[in-house]
């Protein structure tokens, strides 16, 4: 009997060849794919979608309303996906306008309820706060379930451990990667007390039934 496999998609807007932006989407993925597949026996299939290669047709398809093959396909992957990583450069303090002119051409209601992981690159730290004000709107709008960690990469942060008072990048990775494996195989985010290290991955997340048993009365 052929098991389906899940499908993680990833969506990179980097322009630049090589990307921190792709190399962010690359360890999202990786992170996601090796946490679900701990906790399933189907397989797991990671694509990752380079917009700066779709450039041309996205521009085209937003002239013309009809999207070439190569461009059709990237959607379609998109929105067959089990779960969902996207990840854009900073530009003027907002999500890049090759990646909202990406998601302009995915139907408004392709994406209703597929967990999806935010994640955004910069120079700066100062910029962070665009994961929250512009991409979280976004995908709201796009009626996703957006998960509760997403993941900002300053130029600083690459090869960084982090404090006391922050995580660093490799567990920030590592944590939202979980969030999205729990989400695909149907099980409920739970909102930690504590911080999540890098040895934290699916045994961390509290099945909804169990959480729904801790609100009830003796």
């Amino acid at each position: 009997m052929t098991t389906t496999a899940f499908r993680i998609v990833a969506v990179s807007a980097g322009l630049s060849s090589p990307s921190s932006t792709r190399l962010l989407a690359d360890r999202l993925a990786a992170a996601a794919r090796e946490q679900l597949a701990a906790g399933t026996d189907r397989p797991v299939v990671v694509r990752v979608v380079e917009l700066r290669d779709l450039a041309v047709d996205i521009a085209n398809n937003l002239v013309t309303g009809f999207p070439p093959s190569a461009l059709r396909e990237a959607i379609d992957a998109v929105t067959g996906a089990d779960g969902l990583i996207a990840v854009t450069p900073v530009f003027s303090a907002s999500y890049s306008g090759l990646f909202k002119s990406f998601f302009d051409l995915v139907e408004k209601t392709a994406l209703t309820g597929k967990p999806v992981v935010i994640g955004a690159t910069g120079g700066s730290p100062r910029h962070s706060l665009v994961l929250e004000h512009a991409m979280r709107p976004l995908f709201a709008y796009l009626r996703t379930v957006t998960l509760p960690t997403s993941v900002y990469a300053a130029s600083e942060d690459w090869g960084a451990a982090g404090d006391g008072y922050a995580d660093g990048l490799p567990s920030r990775i590592r944590r939202a990667g979980g969030e999205l494996a729990s989400a695909v195989l149907g099980r409920t985010v739970s909102g930690a007390t504590r911080d999540l290290g890098l040895d934290d991955g699916l045994d961390a997340i509290v099945p909804f039934e169990q959480q729904l048993a801790a609100l009830r009365p003796e």
